[in-house]
């Protein structure tokens, strides 16, 4: 097989898994949204017209608080060195990479349900960490000397922070506020909890449309009104950015890092101590309740409908184990197309392959639920779950692997196929070694975004296919303590499941990508 070949084969599958389960669901949407609902009649509907104004200002909401909390820990461990400053950057990424449903139970546990200061607080605990990682990156390699000469020249702290540091910052803020936006303006699994159908987004009146009230034709022009706002959103802040970059020479961030002192060591202290304290709170309040409130006992316990708790667990790790073993193996195929450079196929794969993650999660829910009947009806089966959890997994997997894979220098392989070696034997022998670290990392990133996803399972599940996150809100949704108490336990074993799948994922990931 020739280079070519080898190339076009190693597409077939990813090309497949795309277009039949993203590609043709959402055209199937499209078609349904356009052809039995009329633009007029959606207009008409004054609930959406009130859903989609409470989805734009919660958002924007969410990303000024998360902008303006996160502001003092990111300028302490971007600035300062002090003993903790690494830990502390570690730590504030556990929020972000808890499940959505977790996040909503650990507010639900602290009595904040039905109210809109319970969604714009769970928004800005675990969206911190988008700020402190994408401005701390910049503001950390930020040459201090530049704003020592503002200082010489006779401007005040605040006046060197307005004209000198805010400028240098501004495309990173823009960055980190337009990710914060886009997570809140499709947050779903979190807004269901903390406010019900009450306070619904977009995301939620698409489920409560379709699964509800079984309104197909209402939640497909939803879809379709979310995802043209979803493009103009990240049109608008490529734009935006293309304006406002500009070159910078930046310091390496140990020349821009010092101790503090005096009053700036106790500002570094209190900012760094109290937003920690802030983000841990919650997931404390969880934890304890659920073992003070006996709701650990309560997932042995056969609940009415539900069945035992405790089963979603075999259930979900069987589902993460499949759909990472799936996004694994289309993710590497893809990266391999990817990583050709100067091939037309290789650019449509890089882009086509990441619209998964610009789409809601309801939205490709909704999309299977009304697509996957043809040529065989895969609606009724237990492979629609891990197939979900693959679709929005196998992104993280192709962008873990895509610069190692182009990291290999092309003589490398010209020199084994020179030798007599086919293709494939090529990548078994050369790409596969070198990778194969890297393919762990995204095998596991794969593993805890199945794990914890909601918003397509919550649309596809069935009795039989019960995830941990579609327990937990079943369970918040059924009157009584004693559910509550195992919906808290649940959350906390799938917190505590995540952060070991975190922990051991770590241990394979390198920062030293080398040159091969």
């Amino acid at each position: 097989m020739t280079p070519r070949r080898a190339i076009w084969a190693a597409a077939a599958l990813p090309l497949l898994f795309i277009g039949y389960l993203f590609l043709y669901p959402l055209i199937r949407i499209l078609w349904l949204g356009i052809s039995e609902l009329q633009l007029a009649d959606l207009l008409a509907e004054r609930r959406i017209a009130r859903v989609a104004w409470f989805t734009l200002w919660q958002a924007a909401a969410s990303t000024g608080l998360t902008l303006l909390l996160a502001a003092p820990l990111t300028w302490a461990v971007s600035r300062y060195e002090f003993p903790g400053r690494r830990l502390a950057q570690a730590l504030v990424i556990v929020p972000f990479v808890l499940p959505t449903v977790v996040v909503g139970t650990a507010f639900a546990a602290l009595g904040w349900r039905d109210s809109v200061w319970a969604i714009l607080a769970a928004h800005v605990f675990y969206n911190v960490a988008v700020v402190v990682r994408t401005v701390g990156g910049m503001w950390a390699r930020l040459d201090r000397k530049v704003e020592e000469a503002a200082a010489t020249l006779g401007a005040s702290p605040w006046r060197v922070f307005r004209t000198v540091t805010l400028p240098i910052l501004r495309p990173a803020i823009i960055a980190a506020a337009s990710i914060v936006f886009l997570f809140t303006f499709t947050s779903f699994g979190t807004v269901l909890i903390l406010g019900g159908f009450r306070y619904s987004t977009i995301e939620v009146e698409i489920y409560r449309q379709a699964v509800t009230l079984f309104d197909l034709p209402m939640a497909a022009a939803l879809s379709i009104g979310q995802m043209v706002a979803v493009t103009t959103l990240l049109a608008v802040y490529a734009r935006r950015q293309e304006r406002t970059a500009s070159p910078l020479v930046l310091a390496p961030e140990a020349s821009t890092r010092r101790r503090p002192e005096g009053r700036t060591a106790w500002a570094v202290a209190v900012s760094v101590v109290a937003t920690l304290t802030a983000l841990f709170v919650p997931p404390a309040v969880l934890v304890y309740r659920a073992a003070a409130d006996g709701g650990f006992r309560r997932l042995f316990v056969d609940e009415p409908v539900l069945g035992r708790p405790l089963d979603a667990v075999p259930t979900s790790l069987s589902f993460a184990v499949a759909a990472t073993a799936v996004a694994v193996v289309v993710g590497m195929c893809a990266a391999y197309v990817i990583s050709r450079r100067g091939s037309r196929l290789s650019q449509v794969f890089d882009v086509v392959l990441m619209l998964p993650l610009g789409t809601s999660a309801v939205t490709i829910g909704f999309g299977f639920l009304i697509a996957l009947d043809w040529p065989i009806d895969l609606r009724a089966t237990v492979a629609l779950v891990p197939l979900a959890h693959a679709l929005v997994a196998v992104p993280f997997v192709v962008r873990a692997t895509v610069p190692l894979m182009r990291s290999i220098h092309p003589s490398v392989r010209e020199a084994a196929a020179m030798l007599g070696a086919s293709p494939g034997r090529v990548f078994r022998y050369i790409d596969l070694p070198i990778v194969a670290r890297a393919a762990l990392v995204g095998a596991g990133f794969a593993f805890v975004v199945s794990l914890g996803e909601f918003g397509a399972t919550a649309f596809i599940a069935r009795p039989n296919t019960v995830t941990i996150p579609v327990m937990i809100f079943r369970l918040l949704g059924r009157p009584g303590l004693g559910n509550f108490a195992a919906a808290m336990a649940l959350a906390t074993v799938l917190g505590a499941v995540t952060a070991a799948a975190i922990m051991i994922m770590d241990r394979f990931r390198s920062t030293d990508l080398g040159t091969f």
